[in-house]
This record gives C-alpha cells, sequence and structure tokens, in this order.
C-alpha cells in the first residue's frame, strides 16, 4: 500500500484538532475583506454542512472553490480551514469548506456521495452567495483529494444527483492518493471493503474526457505517495485531458497544506497556483 505512518498522522490530525495550535492559528487569521457564512446544510445529516467564504464588494459573479479536507476519511471538521477560506476569499473567490460523513458512520462510497451533495447545491445556490455556478472549482487536500478526483472521474456520483462533469469547471488535487491499492491498514480495509477492489481508486475510471486537473504533491510526503499524483496524470493523458502537476521540494504532506496559511504561504506556490489554475479556466 502506498498511504504509510497512517496511525501517526491520524494521532498528529487528533492532536491538532483538539488542542491549541489550530485555535491559535485561527486566531491569527485576518477576518477583513470578506464575510463567513457557518453551517449550512447541504443535506439532512448533521455532518452534511458547509462554511462559506464570501469575498466583499463582488461587483460581477466570482468563482467558487469547494473545497473537501483530508483526515483518512475518519476524521476532520470544516472549522479548521480558516486560513483556507482567508487565503482566496481575499483574493475575489467563493469558497465552500464542507463536512462529510465519516468512519465508522458511514463507509465507501457514501463521503463521495456527500461530495456529490455539496456539489449540487453549490450548483444551485452560488448565485444567492455571489458565485458563478459555471465556474464551480473542486478542491482537496489527501482524502478531500480523493473525493475531489473521484467526483471528476466516475460520472455516476454526479448522474445520481442529477449532475454530470459539466458542473465541474476544474478540479485540483493536493497530495492526493488516487492509486492506492493493495491496502494494509485494517481501518481502511475496512472503509473501502477490502484489500484491492479497484471499484475504489479514481485511476480506474479515466475512459474519456474528464474536467480539467490540478493536481500537485510535495516531494517529501511519506504519507501518500506523489507516485499517486504522476500515475492519475499520466492516466488522464493517455485520453487526451488537460492536467497540470506541480511537485514541491521538500514537501510533507501536513506541510502543503499549512502552506497556505498566513506566515507558511513562502514555503510553496500553492495559493499562486491554484489562483492561476481558476484564471485560466
Amino acid at each position: 500500500m502506498r498511504l504509510s505512518r497512517v496511525s501517526a498522522v491520524m494521532a498528529l490530525s487528533a492532536l491538532l484538532s483538539a488542542c491549541s495550535p489550530i485555535s491559535l492559528l485561527n486566531l491569527a487569521i485576518s477576518r477583513s475583506g470578506y464575510r463567513a457564512e457557518k453551517d449550512i446544510a447541504y443535506g439532512p445529516n448533521a455532518r452534511q454542512k458547509l462554511d462559506l467564504y464570501i469575498p466583499e464588494g463582488l461587483s460581477k459573479p466570482a468563482p467558487v472553490l469547494l473545497f473537501f479536507y483530508g483526515g483518512t476519511w475518519q476524521s476532520g471538521s470544516k472549522s479548521y480551514y480558516l486560513a483556507l477560506g482567508q487565503a482566496f476569499a481575499s483574493k475575489g473567490v467563493i469558497v465552500a469548506v464542507a463536512d462529510y460523513r465519516l468512519y465508522p458512520e458511514v463507509k465507501y462510497p457514501e463521503f463521495i456521495s456527500d461530495g456529490a451533495l455539496a456539489l449540487r447545491f453549490m450548483h444551485e445556490h452560488a448565485a444567492r452567495y455571489g458565485g458563478d455556478p459555471k465556474r464551480l472549482f473542486l478542491a482537496g487536500h489527501s482524502s478531500g483529494a480523493y473525493i475531489v478526483v473521484m467526483l471528476a472521474s466516475n460520472p455516476a456520483y454526479l448522474a445520481a444527483v442529477g449532475g454530470n462533469f459539466g458542473w465541474i469547471r476544474g478540479a485540483i488535487g493536493i497530495a492526493g492518493p488516487y492509486d492506492f491499492l493493495p491496502l494494509k491498514d485494517k481501518k481502511l480495509i475496512a472503509i473501502f471493503g477490502g484489500v484491492a477492489r479497484k471499484e475504489t481508486q479514481p485511476i480506474t475510471y479515466v475512459d474519456g474526457p474528464r474536467p480539467p486537473m490540478l493536481l500537485v504533491a510535495g516531494s517529501a510526503d511519506d504519507t501518500v505517495s506523489p507516485g499517486n499524483t504522476s500515475r492519475m496524470a499520466g492516466r488522464l493523458r493517455e485520453f487526451g485531458n488537460e492536467v497540470e502537476t506541480k511537485v514541491y521540494p521538500d514537501v510533507g504532506h501536513l506541510g502543503i497544506i499549512l502552506s497556505l496559511a498566513p506566515g507558511f504561504r513562502g514555503r510553496t506556490t500553492l495559493r499562486q497556483d491554484i489562483l492561476d489554475f481558476i484564471a485560466k479556466h
């Protein structure tokens, strides 16, 4: 399996979420230039909610970035991602950060179905918040990147909620697992219903035109191998799809997403790379 050190990362994620570092980081984030609307329901479940970060003074419909966080499909909270909201709302992009159901409440593929519901909600309601439903971008980190790239690879999930790939202007995967069999971790085997189910892999579904993608990774990521990024990009290119890749030197799995926060943005060009991708499309 190409996902390693899962237990260590889970422990670190729990520590960050339970203690002061995230809270302290949020305290340092500027609240000016945008407004936040919290806990907007996109489905009936308690975890089917999202937070919106809306730039002030919009003179025309803005692009929308719908983000799904990582946490090995087992942990995470939208409340940790104020820095991400500020990073892009301060540049005129409406940001939606979505919670979704996690293991053990659900297993594969329910968290992907939640992603489809969140996308449908933003497609239907973006204009209400000043967004352009024709410029909807998906982004995710780690297991959130898995959700994003699966939505942009397998048409079944959007079809189930009345949509199609036309809803996705572009997909951005940050340090994501897209081709990571066989599984060895017991919880991951339980989540995905087996050791080597190919239907659980986003790379399996690329067999024709897909939305443009930006796939990025850190060269020092020993949690999700950067090989996931290169293999997924290669598969997309086999079918003539537009895909950009970036591998940031000496950056690890958590460092890549931390580089979107003030004080850490010099570690990678991720913020500007995402803004350039959005502007291009």
